[in-house]
């Protein structure tokens, strides 16, 4: 049983914790120690994992990186708002004005900003290019790193887009890029060494192990024994980000912080596979897909002295639930006008409250959706019938039952349509060859099993 906690303060006071949310960018949901790679050992993050509340059913709610971070950042199920496409460049007919974050929907940074916290992200933006869209001007205090969904991890430049884009800062001269991974692990460090004071909140937004495919000669010596290029590489690009994940939680305790911080780690989607050489093993699908190797992410929270360490919570949750669980234990309850979509776990992980916290879960990708029911789970694409996995015995979605349940499946399909109908249109579109490409992922074979 969890440890009990009072209710925070709505302002002031020790008892308010502090959050650090580290999201790794196209991880494979296999390649973690503790979630059951053979080939990559993860101590940093398996130890952090190991001292909290792991989410073997964690999902995101969406299967690529912007519209992922959308969710997570707000607590929104994103195409409530028009965000169903991945960020990319202005299509005809649609207004770039738009083409980010809308600036009428709150992120985490300003609900906590409103409660008092000091807010920082270091790293990947990828929710719109334009200053309206900007970190500083979305919640966030101070502000490290890119606007884009990807960069080198070599270099940068003056560019203003790319993947050698310019690093932005609101309160230095960036530095020269050495390894990217590691400069993003130094301002982290930095962050809370500065803040450690005052309540913060800290957006470690990494790449890694997102492409271009590119690690340091000393990590990949490492992993020289892969035979496969693409693979060590990938491999070498995870070790460095444990290192830093390492040092982050080193910082924290050094600071005497330890016991009042609040730890996520959480991918933005599940591993491409053929583009980083990631493996979702034991799930089937790819980011980009609805199938269980596109959204279900290795998804953890620590909190030292609050948390059972190494405790399983076996129902689905979602990366919506974190900005009402950080909002919540900030010392505000939700209220109509926040719109959340997610909850506030932190009754269910303390014992107040049993059983699931979402009796359903629904995701729409562009030209793909899904709804989990139970343990039940169907998809729809505009190229074939809809399929139907019963997750509880076929959790690598390796046997579609939708013509042997037709009643079940009539029912999962009107559910999700009812609710597909409702969204508003999307506030922008990727370009249409992205369509043909997102249907073929689901005709390919993924690997379900570990490599030795």
């Amino acid at each position: 049983m969890a440890q009990d906690i009072f209710s925070p303060p709505a302002s002031g006071g020790e008892s308010r914790p502090n959050y650090v949310l580290i999201v790794a960018d196209d991880l494979g949901y296999g390649d973690l120690s503790f979630t059951g790679s053979t080939q990559i050992k993860t101590p940093h993050i398996d130890q952090l994992a190991e001292s909290g509340v792991f989410f073997p059913e964690g999902y995101v709610s969406s299967a690529v990186c912007s519209p992922s971070r959308a969710g997570l950042l707000t607590g929104r199920n994103q195409v409530r708002f028009g965000y169903d496409n991945n960020l990319a460049n202005n299509q005809p007919g649609f207004d770039p004005a738009f083409l980010g974050l809308p600036v009428g929907v709150k992120t985490v940074g300003d609900h906590l900003k409103e409660l008092g916290y000091v807010t920082g992200m270091v790293g990947k933006w990828h929710l719109g290019y334009e200053d309206q869209f900007f970190p500083v001007n979305r919640g966030f205090d101070e502000f490290w790193g890119y606007r884009g969904g990807g960069h080198d991890y070599f270099e940068a430049s003056e560019a203003k887009r790319g993947y050698k884009a310019k690093i932005e800062c609101n309160y230095k001269t960036p530095q020269e890029i050495t390894y990217i991974t590691d400069d993003k692990g130094d301002e982290c460090v930095n962050f809370i060494y500065r803040h450690q004071d005052e309540p913060f909140f800290l957006y470690a937004s990494f790449n890694a192990p997102h492409t271009p495919m590119q690690a340091t000669a000393e990590d990949l010596a490492i992993y020289q024994h892969i035979e496969d290029e693409k693979r060590r590489t990938y491999a070498a690009m995870v070790h460095r980000l444990d290192v830093n994940v390492g040092r982050i939680v080193a910082a924290v305790e050094e600071a005497g912080l330890l016991e009042n911080t609040i730890f996520v780690f959480i991918s933005d989607n599940g591993g491409p596979v053929m583009t980083n050489g990631s493996i979702n093993a034991p799930y089937n699908g790819k980011k980009g897909t609805l199938l269980e190797g596109g959204i279900r992410v290795p998804f953890f929270i620590s909190w030292s002295g609050h948390l059972q360490p190494g405790e399983v919570f076996d129902y689905p949750v979602s990366a919506l639930d974190l900005t009402p669980t950080f909002v919540a234990l900030a010392g505000r309850e939700a209220t109509e006008q926040d719109q959340f979509d997610g909850l506030n776990l932190m009754p269910y992980l303390l014992g107040h409250k049993d059983g699931a916290p979402h009796e359903e879960m629904k995701w729409k990708f562009t030209v793909s959706a899904a709804i989990r029911d139970g343990k039940w789970k169907l998809v729809r694409l505009p190229d074939r019938l809809p399929m139907l996995f019963n997750l509880q015995t076929d959790f690598s979605e390796q046997h579609d039952v939708a013509l042997e349940n037709l009643t079940l499946t009539k029912s999962l399909l009107k559910k999700l349509g009812d609710w597909d109908v409702r969204l508003p249109h999307p506030l922008f579109l990727e370009g249409p060859e992205w369509r043909k490409v997102q249907v073929g992922q689901y005709d390919k074979k993924y690997p379900i099993v570990q490599p030795h």
